[in-house]
């Protein structure tokens, strides 16, 4: 038994970490005000920068560049949403159509439709002392990434709720024309929401090429962007919501996995369809439990006109 939740645990900290940083990323846009719709594009962009990178440079900057093509693809969506205001729904879902296309056109022109070439994985860091220890020693072997989404959530909590920033990135999501009698820039600080937004995006992108898989392939990120939004409400627009949201999606995957490879006699009895669909109608699933909760910030979509104060 503690070897099955040896493996459920383990499993769920890898795939956790790229959901949870597209959720936080999420939560910052739309705490300013700005819906994030387009973060499975974002991902998409950084999963695919970041592989194409690692060919020619080590992982860890590999990794970088992910992060700031994903926060390129949110300028994007920034200038369209902040200095045009257009429709925010409608941008966000241009981002994701442009990113699927251009990332299977670039994937199919110069590598094919099969993937990107293995690249070097990032490395893993063995803790010392669990790693023989039941269920606990699950925390151990994971790439930076794991530990780093264990602990991002902790911190921007504290940043969006004690600290003056947080709480005019809160404010310009809720009562934006507040925020301007201060005399502060409510287009500034939705530009550094957003952008914020995009490099945890990408980071999140990045981290399937080169930490869940050694490539970038045809489907990623296969829904993870929308998964992302998904935990975002049902965490209620607040770091660690979103973070225990993502958590729980993440080990509906693991468990997914476990199921397949621990029991194949099951593939005969269910169709590998719903085994990999369970992640997907976990998400549908908290959502229809989430019910009429709303915590939506007040200014949400709605674009910033000075000239109406």
């Amino acid at each position: 038994m503690l070897e099955i939740i040896h493996r459920l645990l383990f499993a769920t900290l890898d795939a956790a970490p790229a959901l949870v940083f597209a959720a936080l990323g999420a939560v910052l846009s739309e705490r300013a005000g700005v819906v994030a719709v387009g973060m499975e594009g974002m991902m998409r962009t950084g999963a695919f920068c970041a592989a194409v990178a690692a060919l020619v440079m080590p992982t860890p900057l590999a990794v970088g560049m992910g992060m700031l093509a994903g926060a390129g693809l949110a300028a994007v969506h920034g200038f369209l949403c902040i200095r045009w205001r257009s429709d925010q729904v409608v941008s966000g879902i241009a981002l994701n159509l442009v990113a699927l296309a251009g990332g299977t056109f670039l994937l199919e022109t110069h590598f094919g439709p099969n993937g990107t070439p293995p690249i070097q994985q990032l490395s893993t860091w063995e803790l010392p002392g669990l790693s023989s220890v039941p269920v606990l020693g699950a925390l151990s072997g994971h790439a930076a990434p794991t530990y780093l989404a264990l602990v991002l959530p902790l911190l921007l909590q504290a940043m969006l709720t004690r600290t003056p920033l947080g709480l005019r990135l809160r404010a310009v999501g809720d009562k934006p024309h507040a925020v301007a009698t201060l005399g502060l820039s409510v287009p500034a600080l939705r530009w550094g929401a957003v952008l914020g937004s995009g490099l945890l995006a990408g980071l999140g992108g990045a981290v399937l090429s080169t930490t869940v898989l050694d490539r970038f392939e045809q489907h990623t990120p296969a829904g993870l962007g929308f998964m992302a939004l998904a935990a975002m409400v049902f965490g209620r627009w607040t770091p660690m919501g979103a973070f225990l949201a993502a958590a729980f999606f993440a080990f509906g995957n693991a468990l997914r996995i476990g199921l397949a490879s621990s029991s194949p006699a099951l593939l005969d009895l269910v169709p590998q369809g719903v085994l990999l669909a369970l992640p997907y109608v976990l998400t549908l699933l908290v959502l229809t439990l989430q019910g009429q909760r709303n915590s939506t910030p007040a200014a949400l979509g709605v674009p910033y006109e000075q000239e109406s104060r």
